[in-house]
């Protein structure tokens, strides 16, 4: 990527745009779903802004979108953390961990309904409030690998599915998020 286009991205420095917001009825990471896969009939509203609104036609055909988003409300990068369902620590990127270098979130939400810039939502898994990225459609085709490996995943024992806030910091100091 950096070759074909001549410049060396890591000294180019990256924005990201937020394109709205992400409403749920988590107001803190203890007691909220670890995956949308566990949160099952959650519900939430997507609120993406004015200038993006357009931009959600068609969706309606889609069971399922995919919902980018910043976690800005996880402790700072650590390279070694215990996974909610396992015991023993992991490498961070072997991990489905918030605190990440760049923690961006990424879920699949199933689409209730569209009004305008508004999509309803159920099995939400983010806190309230969180800054949303991007929207991409959940196309099973490209999106479902169900004999893939999982790696350590694939034997753990622990059945967790609930955080319990071990992953996000005391106050909203570390990313400068919003409560």
């Amino acid at each position: 990527m950096t070759a074909a286009r001549g410049r060396d991205d890591r000294q180019a420095g990256i924005s990201l745009r937020v394109i709205g917001r992400i409403r749920t009825p988590f107001v803190e990471a203890p007691g909220t779903p670890i995956q949308s896969a566990y949160a099952e009939g959650s519900e939430g509203i997507v609120i993406v802004d004015d200038v993006f609104a357009e931009a959600l036609d068609d969706i309606e055909g889609f069971d399922r979108v995919w919902l980018v988003y910043w976690m800005d409300r996880v402790s700072t990068f650590k390279p070694h953390v215990v996974p909610y369902r396992d015991t023993r620590e992991r490498g961070l990127f072997a991990t489905r961990s918030p605190c990440r270098p760049n923690p961006i979130g990424i879920s699949v939400v199933r689409i209730l309904g569209r009004d305008g810039g508004r999509l309803r939502v159920a099995d939400v898994d983010m806190l309230d409030d969180t800054p949303l990225l991007d929207i991409k459609p959940y196309v099973p085709e490209f999106d479902a690998y169900p004999s893939a490996k999982a790696g350590w995943f694939d034997e753990c024992g622990v059945d967790r599915r609930i955080a319990d806030g071990r992953f996000h910091a005391p106050d909203d100091s570390a990313r400068g998020g919003r409560r």
